[in-house]
């Protein structure tokens, strides 16, 4: 299968991309790697999932948060290259902002992790890392940037 077919198989759409809200672009090419800036949780233009993991939003909420941040990945990877010009995700570095007790993040990056595997197979296997942070913008839950090998021809 490929991932649009995955994509349909699991009852996902790809959200509506976003602008970036500063000076830098979305989707850097450079040869044969894409990187994707920042992916938050927002769905067609509405902030979702705001707030601490472990205060405000709870880890099912979390592992969400990360699977729409996954989406939007793709929904701006298909929108500037193209889901069939993917050779494999690289690397992706998960952030979040949580309470100070909480200690749940390589399941709510699984969020993130779950999805590329699901829509992408073998192409969706990748390394990562995890970041709490103290801030994120807009006092979003969770962010996520990725690096994918693409095809250039």
């Amino acid at each position: 299968m490929n991932p649009k077919e995955n994509l349909q198989k699991l009852n996902l759409e790809l959200p509506k991309i976003s602008t970036p809200g500063g000076s830098y672009i979305s989707v850097n090419v450079r040869e044969n790697i894409a990187y994707i800036a920042i992916q938050f949780p927002i769905l067609n233009e509405e902030y979702l999932y705001q707030g601490r993991l472990g205060n405000e939003i709870s880890n099912e909420q979390g592992y969400k948060a990360m699977e729409l941040c996954a989406l939007n990945v793709l929904a701006q990877v298909e929108n500037k290259i193209g889901l069939d010009k993917i050779v494999g995700l690289n690397h992706m570095d998960a952030y979040f902002q949580s309470g100070d007790n909480w200690d749940n993040s390589p399941m709510v990056a699984n969020g993130a992790s779950d999805l590329f595997t699901k829509v992408l197979e073998e192409k969706g296997k990748h390394s990562r890392a995890i970041f709490g942070v103290e801030k994120l913008p807009r006092n979003f839950s969770v962010g996520l940037t990725t690096t994918f090998t693409i095809k250039t021809k």
